[in-house]
């Protein structure tokens, strides 16, 4: 039987205070049950196990970071589109690390099968990069340079892996430029060329 006052809701919700507190690693069914005051028996009526557990997570924070993301490209387009969809991206990344981890792990498929997460995400990276001009598969291709660049920044610079030679925020300006620079002189693999936006 189900704690009164426990909900599969906010179980998540205490898993990613707890990644942010913890580290991904850190969110496992004992330490949930220990900060709710139960036996880790009690959180199976809310989860399935701890992949359960975080592949939840992993779209709960998805739909954080999505949601700060719409926010901020709303009304913008091309580079000022990017721009902003970089800095919502990487300041998610650093102001929440055990959450942003999350959301780079696999999940699994009875998870994400119409997850409105998912195709939020979709809707509002590829509906970004359609502003360039490119279309499939040139979009997927774009998506993989984006979330491969946004991410190995991001994952240096939160583990201070940069020198102090060059100010971040410089470097951070200079390769955003220079992925807005390949976004709109895409060598398009579907036959039709791209504008500088």
């Amino acid at each position: 039987m189900a704690r009164a006052g426990l909900s599969a809701e906010r179980v998540i919700a205490a898993a990613a205070e707890l990644a942010d507190d913890a580290g991904f690693d850190g969110v496992t069914l004992s330490a949930l049950a220990r900060h709710f005051g139960v036996k880790d028996a009690s959180l199976y009526s809310h989860v399935r196990g701890l992949d359960d557990l975080r592949g939840r997570l992993a779209l709960h924070a998805g739909g954080e970071l999505i949601d700060r993301i719409a926010v901020a490209v709303a009304g913008r387009a091309g580079k000022e589109a990017l721009a902003a969809f970089a800095g919502a991206y990487r300041s998610y990344a650093l102001e929440h690390p055990g959450r942003y981890a999350a959301t780079q792990i696999r999940i699994d498929q009875s998870l994400i099968v119409d997850s409105p997460t998912l195709r939020r995400t979709a809707e509002i990276t590829y509906g970004m990069l359609r502003g360039y001009g490119l279309r499939e598969p040139d979009l997927t291709d774009a998506v993989r340079l984006l979330r491969s660049t946004f991410h190995g920044y991001c994952a240096l610079e939160s583990a201070g892996g940069f020198g102090a030679d060059r100010d971040v925020q410089a470097s951070w300006d200079k390769a955003i430029e220079a992925l807005h620079l390949t976004l709109a002189h895409w060598p398009c693999e579907s036959g039709a060329g791209t504008e500088t936006r």
